[in-house]
């Protein structure tokens, strides 16, 4: 058995895997970016890489180093990119390394690369930087194949009534709440203070955004809503309908290329 973490493999082990019928890499991105003053930066790049893993296991997949910048943090989703800690990356940038990043496992074999999209801002570039690279690289390969997704597009509504017993005011304000900290509860308990969350009402957000970015706009928190009400339990809710329908979707969409065994994998050492 072999670890689920592409860098923990070495290079022989590595090159069966990608030279594998129907082989898969999950390539996990997030963003460097405050979460309040209870969580740390690195959640949106650590819940993607979790859920990657989680979703591995299930298909025979390994799991790519993850895309830790992200594009810029905008005060409708993210509480904005002038706030302290959040570095980010330029659009260009970010399809120009999505672009090098799926080209390059697709030039190594694979025949579906999955990007895992962890943070809000980030996915219409990533979108572009994978059109790219998969136009490029069909143009002598035509079986290779990538899919973007998100992960919380993969929350049902049933799973939302169980996490929000009071009614669900959406995703926009999210960051930094119930949905991010009970997942990191779960995943990473060491490093979320529950002490430290600011029970303040949920973001009141504009639907158009001013330049300069006028930081009284948004919660003095960071976040866009409390996260007083996260819990261990809303993040195995959270994680469990999120993984189970990332892949019955996958199966369904990889079912036609994969065709044969994959190689027995096991998570490695956690992040």
């Amino acid at each position: 058995m072999t670890s689920v973490y592409l860098e923990e493999l070495d290079a022989p082990t590595y090159a069966a895997i990608a030279t594998s019928p129907g082989s898969t890499v999950i390539v996990p991105t997030g963003a460097t970016e405050q979460h309040g003053p209870h969580m740390p930066l690195g959640v949106d790049a650590m819940l993607s890489r979790d859920i990657a893993a989680a979703v591995a296991q299930t298909m025979g997949a390994v799991v790519a180093p993850s895309f830790s910048y992200g594009y810029k943090s905008q005060p409708r989703s993210g509480g904005g990119n002038h706030r302290i800690g959040t570095t980010s990356l330029s659009a260009t940038a970010l399809m120009a390394g999505t672009d090098d990043v799926v080209a390059s496992f697709m030039a190594q074999g694979f025949k579906n690369v999955i990007v895992l999209n962890g943070h809000f801002e980030n996915y219409q570039f990533l979108y572009e930087g994978i059109d790219k690279a998969t136009t490029r690289m069909r143009a002598n390969d035509l079986s290779a194949r990538a899919i973007l997704l998100s992960y919380w597009d993969f929350v049902d509504e049933d799973t939302l009534s169980q996490v929000f017993p009071e009614g669900f005011l959406g995703w926009d304000i999210e960051h930094g709440g119930v949905l991010e900290t009970s997942l990191m509860l779960l995943l990473h308990p060491q490093l979320v203070n529950m002490t430290r969350v600011v029970n303040h009402p949920p973001a009141s957000l504009t639907p158009y955004d001013i330049f300069p970015e006028d930081p009284s706009r948004t919660p003095e928190s960071g976040c866009l809503s409390s996260a007083v009400d996260a819990t261990v339990e809303r993040g195995q809710l959270l994680l469990d309908a999120i993984t189970t329908a990332i892949s019955r979707s996958l199966d369904s969409e990889l079912v036609a290329v994969s065709g044969s065994p994959v190689p027995e994998l096991v998570q490695g050492s956690p992040c």
